[in-house]
């Protein structure tokens, strides 16, 4: 099995910043994509960004500038440096990754989701 597990979240006045950070665990042969989204209340998920075995990177429009996605492949890691946080950044943070566990098929495989919150 595979585990995702974050970390970071918080609660931050607006203009400030955070660090999240997702771990995969777990009998991991490989991991392709692997990438943050956010849950707003009342609203649908959202992909936030997202990075390639390789390292690259893709952003939502509303984050580009703002946020940066990084990896760490020796630590099966992501993380996801937030600056300048709006009040509408608020959110629950998800983190996911398309894992393989050999001898299967790669799958997506989530976190349990952190909570960012933005004062005004």
């Amino acid at each position: 099995q595979v585990q995702l597990v974050e970390s970071g979240g918080g609660l931050v006045q607006a203009g400030g910043s955070l660090r999240l950070s997702c771990a995969a665990s777990g009998s991991i042969s490989s991991i392709n994509d692997m990438a943050w989204y956010r849950q707003a209340p009342g609203k649908q998920r959202e992909l936030v960004a997202v990075i390639t075995s390789s390292g690259i990177t893709n952003y939502a429009d509303s984050v580009k500038g703002r946020f940066t996605i990084s990896r760490d492949n020796a630590k099966n890691t992501i993380y996801l440096q937030m600056n300048s946080l709006k009040p509408e950044d608020t959110a629950v943070f998800y983190c996911t990754a398309n894992v393989r566990v050999w001898p299967t098929r790669p799958k997506d495989y989530w976190g349990q989701g952190t909570q960012v919150t933005v004062s005004s």
